[in-house]
């Protein structure tokens, strides 16, 4: 990935030695008492190198030595069996991540042990905190079921991140950057440093641009981050605030490959309709708009020679909308009547602007008591959370309506609230010199609720489906493990269990005749790495047993959102290789692959003739699971020579199925992709403690692929014959392209 991955694969396969320190012995020295009050904050929820479970640790100079304004989830998209897509096709603006196949909703998102996920999507929409990985301090990604944590279910991994620590000295920081598309970044961090031996203060703001390479992909984005903290002897306490305000051009549609034909790769169907001319046309307004606020109250405190204390209070603020142009939309689903045009023609379907409105308040508390000697190390946790969310949709302008219209009226209303409350016990155990017993035992219990009028039509009943879920869940996860460790040998045996709970989504876009259940995954991890000052290598097996997993299908709602329906069995098993080394100091190359087989077994395909009426079904057999490609590879030369340093990265994913039946029709073909990273660091220039300048440049080789899309199927009668057709959009990436970095450190 870069000069400092090296290190960062030994912490990958079990090294682990940000913990070293902490985990030796229950005694805590007045030199290490700051570091240890950090750390202690992700105790409750990281994995050590004593921990039964496949994980990589990201540090902050990983994390900032790339970042030129791409969103984390491109950051990390060089960890094993991770892949990235990006709407925009260049990393700015709405991007995702999948790891083993899983998507978003299935990857559970922590900072600073705070759940950072919807509540009610299970989605991390990071293009609402752009350019935070300028404020983390490093980063875990947990692979499978992982350790217990709070928020969303992990049923592929969990991302915990950890912001900043105060830091000792003051500092400024200027940094920026600039490349093609128009695509720019701009930020400054100040920090107080220690005042009075007790407090500091940090602060961090960001704008972030970007046309995109695909038409009008265009995002407007401005960031920030905020901290106090209080600092003794035994205790932190620190204030946080972080958030973004966004504005992005939708380009979530994707376009077929006719269309690409025709028009271009860049081709973005989004906003388009015909004006009054009879001319292609697109919508300006077109956007997302969208406001988050995070705030964050933590408490780090040493109780005695054993104990140690994390408490969180934490609230997250969030509103916004889309402004869609809908082209032929039948009325009377937006509450509007049919009306007769000047021609006396009755006009039952006509174009209009609609607003999706979303209304968010999420609020909970948490505390985590861990008890640390020389056998033991043992963590009681307890979390609630309590999360309001409002949804509501009104019609802007209607296309020559003639008729009452109340300006911005609501044709939808509904309101969802969640409670969450989670407990667990965690201990690992050290039998002796070389062995070590892990046991975890989770407890959650989820009551949700929907009510109010859907933005789906009931044709029934010529009214807005009326939503009434009422949904509770008592979920037990235990997990178990072994860890081994002798010499240079490391090596670990681990069962888990996850359950998790359908999403809003799963819900409110379900067919009405096949609403959502929980799930449930039997994780089976064996790990093992051997690792040496020259090189390291390991291997980790798992295999994910699915009960009633929800699998995408490959279509997409009207608003973007992928529609997912439960199989009753499904499994995914695999092996992840990784591998590092380092002949010499100014050189060193990393490697990861992994090796999958994903599949449903005896998947049903429902195709319905519109809308959810007449379906058929076909019985497809066993499938691959669609996104879920059977080999990823990373791999990354680094060069580092006194200030100047270098980095090629490739990565090759291999083809991927948009949807579960087995459809040529509707495939990603395989892609490999190499970026050049180039840069060199100037110290201590004419007052400047550091000047940094870099240049990239991505897909070198100019590869023409594509890493998302969405596909479906339909099927209508042509006398007495039934005709099914299959269609499918492709999300477009951009060929090589360019990015110049810098930064000044005082």
């Amino acid at each position: 990935m870069n000069k400092k991955i090296f290190p960062a694969t030994f912490v990958a396969m079990g090294a682990c030695c940000i913990f070293a320190h902490a985990e030796s012995n229950g005694v805590v020295s007045q030199d290490s008492i700051a570091t240890v009050l950090n750390e202690l904050e992700v105790v409750a929820n990281r994995a050590t190198r004593t921990t039964p479970v496949a994980f990589t640790n990201i540090s902050k100079e990983e994390l900032l030595e790339n970042n030129d304004g791409r969103d984390i989830t491109y950051l990390l998209q060089a960890t094993p069996s991770v892949i990235t897509t990006s709407d925009a096709g260049s990393g700015i603006g709405y991007t995702s991540m999948r790891v083993r196949g899983t998507d978003g909703s299935r990857i559970n998102v922590t900072a600073n042990g705070v759940p950072i996920n919807n509540p009610e999507s299970h989605n991390v929409y990071w293009v609402n905190m752009p350019d935070l990985a300028s404020s983390l301090r490093d980063v875990q990604i947990q692979r499978g079921a992982g350790t217990s944590t709070n928020g969303a279910g992990a049923f592929g991994a969990s991302i915990n991140m950890i912001t900043d620590a105060p830091s000792e000295k003051p500092y400024a920081e200027l940094s920026g950057a600039y490349g093609m598309y128009n695509t720019n970044r701009e930020t400054i961090r100040v920090g107080s440093g220690m005042l009075g031996n007790h407090w500091s203060f940090d602060a961090r703001i960001s704008h972030l641009g970007s046309d995109g390479y695909i038409d009008r992909a265009t995002t407007q984005l401005w960031s920030y981050f905020g901290q106090a903290c209080y600092k003794s002897y035994n205790t932190q306490v620190r204030l946080l605030a972080f958030g973004g305000k966004e504005k992005t051009y939708m380009a979530w549609d994707y376009a077929s490959k006719e269309q690409m034909e025709e028009f271009g790769r860049r081709y973005n169907p989004c906003g388009e309709y015909t004006d009054s001319e009879g001319n292609r046309a697109y919508y300006a307004d077109q956007m997302d708009n969208y406001i988050q606020h995070h705030f964050q109250l933590l408490l780090s405190q040493h109780l005695g020679e054993n104990f140690y204390l994390n408490a969180a209070l934490h609230y997250t603020k969030d509103n916004g909308y889309y402004d869609q142009y809908k082209t032929k939309r039948t009325l009377v689903e937006y509450g509007l009547l049919p009306f007769y045009n000047s021609d006396g023609e009755l006009i039952k379907k006509s174009d209009l602007i609609r607003l999706k409105n979303n209304v968010n308040h999420f609020g909970g508390g948490s505390v985590n008591l861990n008890f640390r000697n020389e056998k033991w190390n043992a963590t009681f946790g307890f979390a609630t959370t309590d999360f309001y969310g409002h949804h509501f949709g009104q019609i802007k302008w209607v296309r020559n309506y003639i008729g009452a219209i109340d300006p911005l009226q609501k044709y939808y209303d509904n309101n969802g609230h969640k409670l969450d409350i989670n407990t667990y016990l965690r201990a690992t155990y050290t039998i002796n010199t070389y062995l070590s017993a892990f046991a975890d035992m989770q407890f959650r219990h989820i009551r949700y609720t929907i009510k109010g009028a859907s933005d789906n039509y009931d044709w029934n009943t010529e009214a807005p489906a009326q939503l009434n879920v009422k949904e509770n869940w008592n979920f037990f996860n235990p997990k178990l493990g072994l860890n081994l460790e002798i010499g240079n040998h490391r090596a670990f045996a681990s069962w888990a269990v996850a359950q998790k709970e359908p999403t809003r989504d799963n819900f409110t876009d379900a067919d009405p005749g096949h609403y959502p259940t929980s799930e449930y995954l039997n994780d089976f991890e064996l790990g093992y790495n051997y690792s040496t000052t020259l090189f390291t290598v390991g291997a980790n097996l798992y295999y994910m047993l699915y009960k009633n997993q929800l699998v995408a299908t490959g279509e997409l709602s009207d608003t973007g959102n992928p529609l997912s329906v439960n199989v009753p069995k499904s499994y995914r098993m695999g092996i992840e290789l990784q591998g590092a080394i380092k002949p010499c100091d100014w050189f060193d190359w990393n490697l990861n692959l992994t090796l999958s087989r994903n599949r449903i077994k005896d998947f049903v395909e429902y195709i319905y003739e519109d809308e959810w009426t007449n379906p058929i079904t076909i019985n497809c057999g066993n499938t691959p699971i669609a996104f879920s490609p059977d080999f990823i590879l990373n791999n990354a030369f680094n060069f580092h020579v006194k200030g100047f340093d270098a980095s090629l990265e490739s990565r090759y994913v291999s083809k991927q199925y948009m949807t579960n039946a087995h459809s040529e029709e509707a495939v990603l073909d395989p892609y490999f992709v190499s970026d050049l990273h180039l840069s060199y660091t100037f110290k201590k220039i004419i007052g400047i403690k550091e000047l940094k300048v870099g240049f990239s440049i991505y897909n070198i080789f100019n590869e023409k692929y594509f890493n998302n899309g969405y596909a479906g199927a339909g099927y209508y009668m042509d006398g007495d014959q039934r005709v099914i057709y299959r269609y499918a959009g492709y999300a477009a990436q951009a060929p090589a392209h360019v990015m110049a970095t810098l930064t000044l450190k005082f």
